[in-house]
């Protein structure tokens, strides 16, 4: 696995839209184990192939204390998001020693691509879902300060 350097605002790469993954295959794979390595590097819980300057719709997760639980979910989509919100202190690895109040639904339902290339839909609450919407935000070109 290789540690990519992180895209830091204000490069304009953090703008661009991702795009599809065509098809998982060992390039898609290595760039999940890259990105991987990559968040548990910088002390990240997410990370969006966008901040690798990759522009496909790929990102990394781990929202575990023992941080022993990596997700890797492709072309993501959000299906059904909630009424309920919930407002919490986000910060960014591409937005370095800046912390904001960021408010989203509290729960959401999502559908995506795991690493085995295998259709997920499931449900997400609190930070696992806070989450999800703040790495897709990445895929679409937006930051958590443009909340």
């Amino acid at each position: 696995m290789t540690i990519k350097p992180l895209i830091i605002l204000p490069d304009p790469v953090l703008r661009q839209v991702s795009k599809p993954v065509e098809r998982i295959d060992a390039e898609s794979l290595q760039l999940a184990d890259d990105m991987l390595a990559t968040m548990y590097e910088a002390q990240g819980i997410g990370l969006a192939a966008t901040q690798v300057d990759v522009h496909e719709r790929v990102l990394v997760m781990d929202v575990s204390e023992e941080r022993n639980q990596p997700l890797v979910l492709v072309n993501p989509e959000l299906v059904f998001k909630s009424d309920d919100l919930i407002e919490g202190e986000e910060g960014c690895l591409s937005v370095p020693d800046f912390y904001d109040e960021v408010e989203r639904p509290k729960r959401v339902k999502l559908r995506y691509l795991n690493y085995q290339g295998e259709q997920v839909e499931e449900w997400a609450e609190g930070m696992y879902a806070v989450c999800i919407q703040h790495e897709m935000d990445h895929l679409q070109g937006t930051l958590f300060i443009d909340h």
